[in-house]
């Protein structure tokens, strides 16, 4: 184990001996340009590309998503947080989520419990997602640089990219398709697999899916209804 000598090199003056190199998605460099200049203002080498998965590579092992508090509260809402951050999880062993600003503020909002904001964390924290809060732009600068010398220079390991683990199995695959499903995502994919074998009989039986899958009431199944019954019809692609 490293260990607490590990933090000894970070007592050195800004601007003394290596830098880090700390790769950044591109969508995220436009997003958080503040980050980026400072980053490059503590003496790190930036490197902006597009990443499949997370915001920040500072190691082959460690990647961070990067959230504000009000993002992290949204992707709540809309039940795609856990998906995100569990194919992290499968590309890199440390997966982080980095939560920027006043966690506080949570009390502030209508539409979502803060029991459901510390259960969130509680369940990311348990399957292996670390959970890493600052309080600013500034704090998160200062955090992913250290981070990053700490894993670079001290641990002497180097910045890698990842690619998503394809769906190279048929269960993989098959999760995959279910998942996709409205606001069904990877856990309740895989908790109708179990229940119903196949996509297929989970299809044909979706009217049962209140009754023999936790967490799947009415609103969840009728949209899935919609999507499995009702005529396709092409429309225009969203403007981004």
């Amino acid at each position: 184990m490293s260990g607490a000598e590990t933090l000894i090199p970070f007592l050195r003056e800004k601007g003394k001996g290596d830098q880090p190199t700390i790769i950044i998605d591109s969508r995220e460099a436009k997003t958080a340009p503040k980050i980026v200049k400072g980053l490059k203002e503590l003496g790190a080498d930036i490197s902006i590309r597009y990443l499949e998965k997370g915001d920040y590579v500072i190691s082959n092992i460690c990647a961070f998503e990067r959230k504000t508090v009000s993002d992290f509260v949204y992707t709540l809402t809309r039940r795609y947080l856990f998906d995100q951050l569990y194919t992290l999880k499968e590309c890199y062993e440390k997966p982080f989520i980095l939560i920027e600003g006043y966690l506080p503020i949570v009390y502030k909002y209508s539409k979502i419990q803060p029991a459901s904001v510390w259960g969130a964390m509680f369940a990311l924290a348990k399957q292996g997602i670390n959970l890493i809060h600052t309080n600013s732009y500034k704090e998160t600068v200062d955090f992913l640089y250290t981070a990053a010398k700490q894993e670079q220079i001290v641990e002497k390991r180097s910045p890698v990219v990842h690619p998503v683990k394809k769906h190279d199995t048929l269960a993989d695959a098959q999760i995959f398709f279910m998942a996709s499903l409205p606001n069904i995502g990877r856990e309740k994919a895989v908790s109708l697999l179990n229940s119903y074998q196949c996509p297929l009989n989970a299809l044909i039986n979706v009217d049962q899916w209140s009754k023999d899958v936790h967490g799947l009431g009415p609103k969840i199944t009728k949209k899935v209804k919609d999507v499995i019954h009702k005529t396709y019809e092409e429309t225009e692609e969203p403007t981004k």
